[in-house]
């Protein structure tokens, strides 16, 4: 009996082969804006025909710095909008850091400078993101898979942390069922490589076809969560960083495609910040 390559296995045998993986979708063209630091305005093409146009992220953790704030922990009467989160922080990236309730209590693990902010870890989501390590040699950022990975909460191995829910594993296996709901989606990734990355849907989308798209066209991504979705789902890159404007091929601005200004900002309670090292 003949057996079936999974989508992965066969983009690993392709590029093993020297083949280009422009039929699996297209190739994403990094624009650096510091070392360490680069952006893609990403159409991942006929082989994830369900999944819109991505803003992409690559982060580098050895150049650069994770830095989680919530509201509460700094002593702000009411959630910020990502705008306003850039103005006080002066961090040059930002995305929202996960899942919150109506209250703006976080769900999940969060840590600050190896403090807990006070919530509980969530009993059913495994994906955690972990940056800052107390011990040197150790990755300075990574995806952990909770229903594998350990965390001790009371003497935490990252400062840095934001729990939320596990979507692809380093099996390739995907974390999410078919849900048919769509929303705005914004995925946390770790490769093989050791960089973060992370991809904002410009339109909505299905979970589990994202999950789907990451693991049949970037082979390179060893495992990914679902930081957040929904109106609440927000990235931000700053415009000093910007050293030209490439344009997509609707003459939209990259520029202005990352600075929020296309989408309505709604309050965020905690997000993660970039800074360069």
């Amino acid at each position: 009996m003949s057996r079936v390559l999974s989508p992965r296995v066969w983009s690993l045998v392709l590029i093993l082969c020297g083949v280009p993986l422009t039929s699996f979708g297209e190739d994403i063209g990094w624009e650096p804006l510091a070392k360490g630091l680069a952006v893609s305005v990403w159409k991942p093409g006929g082989a994830c025909p369900s999944v819109p146009t991505v803003l992409a992220i690559d982060v580098d953790p050895e150049r650069v710095r994770f830095s989680v704030h919530n509201y509460v922990d700094e002593r702000i009467p009411q959630p910020l909008t990502i705008e306003q989160w850039r103005k006080r922080t002066g961090h040059d990236v930002l995305f929202n850091a996960g899942l919150f309730r109506e209250n703006y209590a976080y769900l999940g693990l969060l840590y600050k400078e190896g403090r807990s902010l006070g919530s509980r870890r969530h009993g059913i989501w495994h994906g955690l993101f972990v940056a800052e390590p107390v011990s040197e040699g150790t990755q300075k950022a990574r995806v952990l898979d909770l229903s594998v990975d350990s965390f001790e909460e009371k003497h935490p191995p990252y400062q840095e942390a934001a729990q939320s829910l596990m979507l692809l594993d380093r099996n390739g296996q995907i974390r999410v069922r078919k849900s048919g709901k769509q929303s705005f989606q914004t995925i946390v990734a770790e490769t093989e490589q050791g960089h973060i990355l992370i991809l904002k849907t410009r339109n909505l989308t299905a979970l589990y076809d994202i999950a789907q798209c990451v693991r049949n066209v970037l082979p390179t991504v060893r495992q990914a969560m679902a930081m957040d979705g929904g109106s609440s789902s927000d990235v931000l890159v700053s415009e000093s960083l910007w050293r030209d404007d490439r344009k997509t091929e609707d003459h939209l601005s990259w520029k202005s495609l990352f600075s929020g200004s296309m989408t309505a900002h709604i309050p965020l309670p905690t997000v993660i910040g970039i800074s360069l090292r």
